[in-house]
């Protein structure tokens, strides 16, 4: 197996663990807000535990809410909160694997259908099995090599 492969495989595995968390959503209010008011923490003493002040203890909400906050500031609040922070990634196909074959067998179609749209204008029109042969090879061929162009 090589490295790369290797890599690929620990992080799917590392992945796995975030797949179920992609169905919960965020609470309205954002995670801080809510879990403050459902411990019963006051914006002061949540402000305070931070050492900064209620009116930017809100600010922090309202970041946390709108999608501006920074990781720091959702550590330290997880922290004040007693709470640890869970950060990840999860492949919108499901693994790192399925992701490079898909993005490997768009790039394969694009090449191959520019080329076969060329030999179809000099009336050299290639069948529908050749073409799939040579998109299946050319997508084999980047899912092992990993090209940068993959990600163009």
């Amino acid at each position: 197996m090589s490295k790369r492969a290797l890599q690929i495989q620990q992080l799917n595995t590392k992945m796995e663990a975030f797949t179920e968390m992609t169905s919960v959503s965020m609470p309205p209010t954002g995670w801080i807000k809510a879990i403050r008011v459902a411990i019963g923490m006051s914006l002061q003493q949540m402000g305070k535990k931070l050492s900064i002040s209620k009116q930017s203890m809100l600010e922090i909400e309202k970041r946390e809410k709108e999608g501006t906050i920074t990781l720091n500031a959702l550590k330290a609040a997880a922290e004040v909160l007693d709470m640890e922070l869970v950060y990840g990634f999860v492949p919108k196909d499901g693994t790192l694997e399925k992701m490079i074959d898909r993005k490997a067998h768009e790039l394969a179609t694009t090449i191959v259908m520019r080329t076969s749209n060329t030999m179809k204008l000099e009336d050299q029109k290639n069948s529908d099995a050749r073409i799939k042969k040579a998109i299946d090879e050319k997508a084999t061929t980047f899912k092992n090599e990993l090209p940068k162009i993959l990600w163009d």
